[in-house]
C-alpha cells in the first residue's frame, strides 16, 4: 500500500454500525425477550379500575345515573359513585387504549427484530385483531355486554396503518379526533335524560333471554366505545416510539409532568359530574349535565395516560427490588387477558339474577366491594400461575391463533420464563 493509501485509510471515519433500533426490547444471552417492568405493571392495576367500573353494571332494579350508579343510594353509595366517577369511569378505559397502542408497537418490533417485512408483520396484527372481535363476540354472548376486546380488536384492524404514521401525523390525527370524540359525546347523556336513567341489559331472568339483550347492546356498544379511544391508542403508539414505560429512566420528567397534569385535569373535569351522580348536585339541569358529562368524558383521556405515567414511574423506583406486591401485579399484567376473562365470568357467577343474583340485593358500594375482592383473587391467581411458570390461558390461545403456523420464532422458549 502506497504513503498515500495507508494515511488516508488512517484518517477516515470508522465504518458506522448499525443501531440498535430503539423500539426492540432487550434479550438475554438464552435468547426470550426480557419484560418491562411497567407495561405489565399498568395492566395490573389497571385491572382494577376496570373491575370497579364494571361490577356496578351488574346490579339491577333500581334507576340509575349517567354513569350507572343508583339515584337513591344509601350514603356509602354515594361516597362510591363520587370517587368512582371521578377516578374510575372514562379513565380506566382511555389508559387500556394508550397501553393496547404501545404494545402493538412493542409487538411489531418483536416481529421486525426476527427478520419479518412490514407486510407480514401488518398481516400478523390483523389476524391477531380479527381473533381478538372473535374473542369479544364470546365474551359479549356469555358474559358480559361492556366487552372490550371487539372494540380493540376492531380498531387494530382500522388503524394498523397508523404504526408507520410520521409522528406529526399521529399527533395530528389524535388532536382532530378529539374533536370528534367530544361531538360523539354528546349523544349518551341526552339518552339518560330522556328516559330517566341508563338502561343496562342486566337484570334479566331468563339465559337465554340476557344472552340476545347482552348480543343487541354489544351491536352498537362496540363501535361507540371504538369512536371514544382513538385517540390514546394514538398516543400510547407515539409514547411506544419513545420508550417511555419500557426506559422511564430516561423519561421521568415527562413522566411526572404528564402523571400530575393529567391526573389532576381528570379530578376536576369530572367533579361536576361526579356531583351530579353521588346526588350531591341535584339542582342540575340539561343545559349543565351534557357539558358535564362530555368534560367528564374528554378529561377521562388524561387520566388515562397519567395513570399509565404514575405506572412507568412506579416501575423505575421498583426496578431493581420489585416487592412481593409489585411482582404479582405485573404477573397479573402479563396475564390480562385471562384475568379479564375471568372477571367476568366472577361477575357472572355472583351477581345475575339467574346465578347468585346478588345484583338486585346489593348497593354500589358492595358491588365495588365484591369487585376489590375478584380482582385481588385475580391477582394471585396470576402470581401463582408465575410461580409455576404458566402463561394465562387466554393469552395462549390467542397467539396460537394468530399464527397461521403455530408460535413464531422464540416463543416456545419464551414461554418457560417465569412471569
Amino acid at each position: 500500500m502506497s504513503r498515500t493509501a495507508s494515511r488516508a485509510a488512517r484518517e477516515a471515519p470508522p465504518t458506522a454500525q448499525p443501531a440498535t433500533p430503539p423500539t426492540v426490547p432487550p434479550t438475554d444471552r438464552s435468547g426470550p425477550v426480557v419484560r418491562s417492568l411497567a407495561p405489565d405493571l399498568a395492566r395490573g392495576t389497571m385491572l382494577l379500575l376496570i373491575a370497579l367500573a364494571h361490577a356496578h353494571m351488574y346490579r339491577y332494579g333500581e334507576p340509575t345515573g349517567f354513569r350507572g350508579y343508583a339515584l337513591d343510594g344509601s350514603p356509602a353509595d354515594q361516597v362510591v359513585a363520587l370517587l368512582q366517577v371521578l377516578f374510575v369511569d372514562g379513565r380506566a378505559l382511555p389508559m387500556f387504549a394508550a397501553l393496547f397502542g404501545y404494545s402493538l408497537v412493542r409487538l411489531a418490533d418483536r416481529r421486525a427484530a426476527a427478520g419479518e417485512d412490514w407486510p407480514q408483520v401488518r398481516a400478523l396484527l390483523r389476524r391477531r385483531s380479527r381473533w381478538l372481535i372473535a374473542f369479544g363476540l364470546v365474551h359479549a354472548l356469555l358474559l358480559f355486554f361492556g366487552d372490550i376486546l371487539a372494540t380493540y380488536g376492531l380498531l387494530g384492524l382500522l388503524l394498523v396503518g397508523m404504526l408507520r404514521a410520521r409522528d406529526r401525523t399521529l399527533l395530528r390525527v389524535a388532536g382532530l379526533w378529539t374533536l370528534v370524540f367530544m361531538a360523539v359525546a354528546v349523544v349518551p347523556p341526552f339518552g339518560v335524560i330522556e328516559n330517566g336513567s341508563t338502561p343496562l341489559p342486566t337484570g334479566v331472568e331468563s339465559p337465554v333471554e340476557a344472552l340476545g339483550a347482552r348480543l343487541l347492546t354489544w351491536t352498537f356498544l362496540t363501535p361507540m366505545l371504538a369512536l371514544d379511544v382513538v385517540t390514546p391508542l394514538l398516543l400510547g403508539i407515539w409514547a411506544a416510539r419513545r420508550r417511555l414505560l419500557d426506559e422511564p429512566g430516561r423519561h421521568r420528567a415527562l413522566l411526572r409532568r404528564t402523571a400530575l397534569i393529567g391526573i389532576s385535569v381528570t379530578v376536576l373535569g369530572g367533579a361536576p359530574l361526579a356531583l351530579i351522580d353521588a346526588g350531591i348536585w341535584t339542582g342540575w339541569t340539561a343545559a349543565t349535565a351534557v357539558p358535564a358529562y362530555v368534560l367528564h368524558s374528554l378529561t377521562g383521556i388524561a387520566g388515562g395516560l397519567g395513570y399509565a405515567a404514575l405506572a412507568g414511574l412506579v416501575a423505575r423506583r421498583r426496578a431493581a427490588a420489585p416487592g412481593r406486591v409489585v411482582t404479582a401485579l405485573a404477573a397479573c399484567g402479563q396475564r390480562s387477558l385471562t384475568c379479564y376473562l375471568l372477571q367476568s365470568v366472577a361477575f357472572v357467577l355472583i351477581f345475575v339474577p339467574y346465578l347468585g343474583g346478588l345484583g338486585g340485593r346489593i348497593g354500589d358500594a358492595g358491588a365495588s366491594a365484591v369487585a376489590v375482592g375478584v380482582w385481588l383473587g385475580t391477582v394471585l391467581l396470576a402470581d401463582a400461575m408465575r410461580r409455576a411458570h404458566w402463561r394465562g390461558p387466554a393469552e395462549v390461545l390467542l397467539r396460537r391463533l394468530s399464527y397461521r403456523s403455530g408460535r413464531p420464532a422464540g416463543e416456545r422458549e419464551r414461554a418457560t420464563v417465569p412471569g
